[in-house]
């Protein structure tokens, strides 16, 4: 390290490095400080290459400021400080906060912080005007008269009954009732989808605010993101607290926050307890309201994640359908991506016989799907015609290609998924879910569309009389149904259903000195692909190795099929990707198949 009177020397730390992420842990122990998660850390070096001053940074959170006790009447932390203020503003930050302990509060005071937030073992301080303007953009809702308000802060994600019930009982309490949803982005649903699903869920009966960094936001509670019940977590509960009673609830009014009992989450439950040891010396009372039964956003998640649709929506209000169905699509469309060994196909190792496609724009083309069917979706009911049906999957694919740069990475899933998905929100909703019946409104709704069909398909069906992915629509994917879907599902369930008459009998046959065992765990998809590949003419390998070619690939498929083995695919994978065959019509068949699965199962 430099003398005192000279410029200190501020070091950026590699956490990537383990050897430097250990003396980083050691210095921050040894000032009774963890480590927590930080984009950087800067450090002052002593002369032995030992750390004597050191703070992180994390988006706009200046965090883990420490300083070794034998050096602190250097005046070290200003410098060091600077340094990170220059380096965020830099990036276009210009108002910071810090977490910091409270004797270091005269420290960045004088460095033009303020504070925001006070507990016994830390305080909460910024140096712009973020919290300031959080405020007057609130302030306009509140109503200075002797109406009694509340407020209800809540995840949602998604939201459910439970979410719904919580705000009517609030609601019967109070004669104006604020919701914020909490802004933080690190959950299965974005922000901006569960605020949107707040306001439709419940605006009907509260005032549903934007979120902010100022409550139970990685600023002011980052562990309840880890659902990490330490003694830091407790300090951020309380910081957490402080500022909404300090600031917020002065600003909307409010003399009541509503709370939901919580039997299961450890962390979310000390909250609670905490919240009412804290709000009410400053005005504010604490209500808590008894969960309704066994609804729970996790178990709706749960549900999505193990695919059922059906078990996720009866946990959720009608208003919060769409998205659980535009969860499943993506779903499938990854599995369908994950999937290993998939013969001219992407996948996370290769690009198949794709030149302008790998990995990474797949599943980052599902991703824009995903968010851009909820961002169109102009309401459950309205997509009752041509112009509006079309209107709606030309908007989806335009994100998708404007994503990849006119890549056409998934047009048919959209078409595909993008009906089953409309149908099964309109069957749903009329509580006429059946498989059935979802087969003969796809065709139905398909069948409006027939004159806008300008793919490749459109053009092997007319050459060669081929059943392209319109008329597959327009019988209501009769194959699906019939063979591809119960074939599916009894491989992933040990054969517990029927094996469809069309697809032959898997054997297993695999060769321990020439292959490793079957990936067990995803081995049904590929079999699956395999046998839509078998049954399918798939116009996507028609137009790119043309029609006679195509008929042997479904010879090449029904064979290994019925001799299945890990060898086998592999070869026939290295085929393809040189020869450039890419059965792509099979694989938006698979992923609709997965879809249609998480639906009517």
């Amino acid at each position: 390290m430099q003398t005192e009177e000279n410029i200190v020397e501020i070091q950026s730390i590699p956490l990537s490095s383990t050897r430097f992420r250990r003396q980083v842990e050691n210095f921050l122990a040894a000032n009774g400080l963890r480590l927590e998660v930080v984009d950087n850390y800067f450090c002052v070096l002593d002369e032995d290459g030992s750390i004597v001053a050191g703070a992180g940074l994390k988006g706009d959170v200046i965090k883990c400021v420490a300083v070794d006790a034998s050096v602190r009447s250097r005046g070290l932390v200003a410098p060091l400080v600077s340094h990170i203020i220059a380096h965020a503003s830099a990036d276009g930050i210009t108002n910071l906060k810090v977490f910091t302990k409270p004797e270091n509060e005269a420290i960045f005071t004088s460095l033009g912080f303020h504070t925001i937030a006070s507990a016994p073992l830390s305080i909460l301080m910024e140096n712009g005007h973020g919290l300031e303007d959080y405020l007057a953009g609130v302030t306009c809702h509140s109503e200075r008269s002797e109406e009694s308000s509340g407020v209800v802060i809540m995840n949602a994600n998604p939201f459910t009954l439970g979410h719904r019930y919580l705000v009517e009982k609030a609601s019967e309490q109070v004669e104006k009732l604020f919701v914020i949803p909490v802004r933080e982005d690190v959950s299965l649903f974005p922000y901006e989808e569960r605020l949107e699903m707040i306001r439709s869920g419940c605006g009907d009966l509260a005032t549903v605010l934007e979120g902010s960094d100022y409550q139970i936001s990685a600023t002011t509670f980052p562990t309840y993101f880890l659902k990490d019940l330490t003694e830091a977590s407790e300090t951020q509960m309380r910081l957490d607290l402080d500022l909404f009673a300090r600031h917020i609830a002065p600003a909307l009014g409010v003399t009541v926050r509503f709370v939901g009992t919580e039997p299961s989450d450890p962390l979310t439950a000390r909250y609670n307890v905490i919240m009412k040891e804290v709000l009410p010396p400053q005005g504010i009372s604490v209500i808590e309201i008894p969960r309704l039964g066994n609804v729970r956003a996790s178990d709706v998640r749960k549900s999505l994640e193990q695919g059922s649709f059906q078990n996720a929506a009866a946990m959720a209000p009608q208003t919060t359908w769409p998205y659980l169905v535009a969860e499943l699509m993506a779903r499938a469309l990854r599995m369908e991506l994950d999937a290993p060994l998939k013969p001219g196909l992407v996948d996370q190792e290769t690009s198949g016989a794709h030149s302008d496609m790998d990995y990474a724009l797949m599943k980052g083309s599902i991703d824009v799907i995903r968010r851009s069917f909820i961002r169109h979706l102009p309401s459950l009911f309205c997509l009752t015609d041509k112009d509006s049906i079309v209107k709606f999957g030309k908007a989806i694919e335009a994100d998708m290609l404007e994503y990849t740069g006119g890549v056409n990475t998934y047009r048919g899933a959209i078409f595909a998924l993008g009906l089953a998905a409309i149908v099964t929100l309109k069957i749903a909703c009329d509580s006429r879910f059946t498989v059935t019946e979802l087969s003969e409104r796809v065709a139905e709704l398909s069948g409006l569309i027939a004159a806008v069909d300008d793919s490749h398909g459109a053009k092997a069906v007319k050459e060669h009389g081929v059943k392209g992915a319109l008329q597959l629509a327009q019988e209501g994917y009769k194959p699906l149904f019939a063979d591809w879907l119960p074939y599916y599902q009894g491989i992933a369930t040990a054969g517990s259903l029927r094996t469809p008459y069309a697809l032959r009998p898997i054997r297993v046959n695999v060769r321990p000195e020439t292959s490793r065992p079957p990936q067990t765990e995803s081995w049904h998809l590929q079999k699956t692909l395999l046998g839509i590949l078998s049954t399918l003419d798939d116009t996507c390998v028609i137009h790119r190795v043309g029609y006679q070619r195509a008929q042997e690939v479904k010879e090449e498929a029904k064979a290994l099929l019925d001799d299945f083995s890990e060898e086998g695919l592999r070869k026939m994978k290295m085929r393809y990707d040189a020869e450039g065959i890419s059965p792509g019509g099979a694989a938006d068949m698979l992923a609709l198949t997965i879809f249609i699965d998480s639906l009517t199962q």
